[in-house]
């Protein structure tokens, strides 16, 4: 038996290379992470450290670190939280200087970050600010990566701080640059030792590694067949036609299509796949009348395989009475009751650290006891504290208790100002004992205060308007038409080529749903239907058609405040939880 050995054409050995990809091992990547003194570069925010790792092969190769100048003052909300001071920067190496320095030393590396959009974005926005050439990076976020790696039963979440501990890290994170770069070079490292037991070994397959479909998922690919390519909502039912998951696209053909091929990876959907029996769709006019009809058919439903969603009746609120001693309470609902309400809180934890905020301002009474005009007894702890008035035992007189509420209810609906400046000096003293762990309590509580101060504000804004028509141009050149009223989206439409404008502004105001007012800041809609609402309100090309009653939000309100805060929220809650975004691919590919 003789055997003729054969030489593959050109184009078999081309393609036999291209689909070998570039081992990991043979990768040089830089491990990279950022202090600022804000979320958004955009902004005005400004680094205040660069640290970075080069590593290849497991290899450290050199490590990066500079303090960098930032040329205003770091927020005390930002010291406390990384420990970098005005005085530790005061003679550092300004952005323009440093950041050439960093980009040399990375040059030709993938960049890795944990969140990386944030990290190099921050990167891109001072090299067009220079006007540097961007070098066209390829960027891994081991954020993303983790998501698809790590369990529940692994880690309770994707944190730095949490990755670091399940994979021993040598350097705990600590909010400074550089041990933050040297933690991530240890979860990126265990990381790939993970997906190396599962086959991914070059930088390509991390793009396809956990994109394997069940024979049973694929066989189920006619349940997409029929649908429309038009945007929607979609349903996925069981044999006995229980809903098991509800979804929205632009495209619902495309997306249903995406359940029985390597487009899905999310492991409970597999799950939920092998259940369903049919899909069903509701075709809408608008993108935002889709996202709206989700909500509210999860809420309806409260399908298993949703996570998000599902019991928006579950809320909390801050309240400030209305009776002759006004007090702060927390509450699960809104009553015409002519009282101020703050709010909604997801969690009775976030509405309990908003309470605390505002009780460490205002000495308002903590009791809920009820006592008339001339109350008599004695008085708690708080007031021996000088935590409280205490008009229980005639400590103070009501002109001067009705001062401080005025103050307190001209801070929930229109001026965070006392309860930030109070808190930050609080911060302050501490951190300048050393304090952290107490100055963090206060900070986070701040934190959510002027979260829930900016939210209310702005839901409120919208809410109390009878009716908003706008208009945006869509991709297709026509005019996409809404109709809110008091939050809620009443009606939805697009206006067909050639049609009269203003007739079809009138015909589907007219047919639009009727919406009755109600009390509270969110009083016709969930708070999270009247978010996407403001969203595309808000966004670019939006024109208002007409407005009913008066759409503004208080100069001097707590949305000024959000982008320090939310710059530590997204530094300490880097992701959210686990299978709760359809995620792009892992690896990013430079633009050519």
């Amino acid at each position: 038996m003789s055997t003729t050995a054969t030489t593959p054409s050109r184009w078999e050995t081309q393609r036999s290379f291209d689909e070998l990809g570039r081992p990991l091992r043979d990768i040089t990547f830089c491990v990279v992470d950022l202090e600022t003194t804000g979320g958004s570069a955009a902004a005005g925010s400004m680094i205040t450290e660069i640290g970075a790792v080069k590593v290849r092969g497991g290899e450290v190769l050199g490590e990066f670190q500079t303090l960098v100048n930032p040329h205003t003052a770091i927020p005390p909300f930002i010291a406390v939280l990384t420990g970098i001071t005005n005085s530790m920067v005061s003679d550092a190496p300004a952005i323009e200087s440093a950041l050439p320095a960093f980009l040399e030393f990375a040059a030709g590396t993938v960049l890795v970050a944990h969140n990386a959009p944030f990290d190099v974005g921050f990167l891109r926005h001072f090299a067009d600010a220079q006007r540097l050439a961007w070098p066209g990076f390829e960027v891994l976020d081991t954020a993303r990566l983790a998501r698809r790696v790590i369990t529940r039963d692994d880690a309770p979440n994707c944190k730095l701080s949490s990755l670091a501990q399940l994979f021993n890290a040598t350097t705990t994170p600590n909010h400074r640059a550089l041990s933050d770069a040297r933690a991530t070079v240890d979860v990126l490292h265990g990381l790939m030792e993970r997906l190396g037991g599962v086959g991914v070994h070059t930088l390509e397959e991390l793009q396809t590694f956990s994109s394997r479909v069940t024979t049973a998922q694929r066989r189920k690919r006619h349940l997409a067949e029929g649908l429309p390519h038009a945007p929607g909502v979609y349903l996925f039912r069981d044999d006995r036609a229980r809903v098991l998951y509800v979804g929205t696209s632009k495209d619902l053909r495309s997306r249903v299509r995406t359940y029985f091929t390597a487009s899905e990876t999310r492991t409970r959907m597999g799950e939920m796949v092998g259940l369903a029996e049919s899909v069903t769709t509701i075709t809408c006019a608008t993108p935002l009348e889709a996202e709206v009809r989700e909500l509210r058919l999860i809420a309806e439903h409260k399908p298993k395989y949703n996570r998000r969603s599902r019991f928006p009746e579950k809320m909390h609120f801050v309240k400030l009475t209305r009776e002759p001693w006004p007090r702060l309470s927390m509450v699960r609902r809104v009553l015409d009751d002519d009282a101020d309400y703050l709010g909604p809180f997801s969690s009775r934890k976030s509405a309990e650290k908003c309470l605390a905020a505002l009780h460490d301002t205002f000495p308002v009474r903590q009791c809920s006891d009820r006592f008339g005009a001339t109350p008599s007894r004695a008085p708690c702890v708080l007031a021996e504290m000088g935590r409280c008035l205490s008009p229980c035992d005639g400590s103070t007189d009501a002109s001067t208790y009705a001062a401080v509420v005025r103050q307190l209810r001209d801070t929930l609906l229109r001026r965070p100002d006392d309860v930030v400046d109070a808190i930050q000096r609080r911060m302050t003293s501490l951190a300048d004992l050393d304090r952290f762990e107490e100055a963090g309590i206060h900070r986070d509580r701040l934190a959510t205060f002027v979260r829930a101060a900016a939210r209310t504000q702005r839901l409120s804004a919208l809410s109390r308007c009878p009716e908003v028509v706008a208009a945006r141009r869509e991709d297709d050149g026509r005019w996409a038409v809404h109709v809110v009223r008091h939050g809620r989206l009443a009606a939805a439409g697009v206006i067909p080529s050639g049609a009269d404008a203003h007739h079809f502004v009138h015909q589907l105001r007219a047919s639009a749903e009727t919406v009755a007012d109600a009390p509270g800041p969110v009083p016709a809609a969930t708070a999270e239907e009247t978010e996407k609402v403001l969203r595309w309100l808000e966004a670019p090309g939006v024109r208002l058609v007409d407005v009913d009653g008066e759409w503004v939000c208080p100069v001097g309100g707590a949305t000024r405040h959000l982008s320090v805060y939310d710059a530590v929220n997204q530094s300490r809650l880097s992701l959210v939880p686990f299978d709760e975004q359809r995620l792009p691919s892992t690896v990013h590919q430079p633009a050519r």
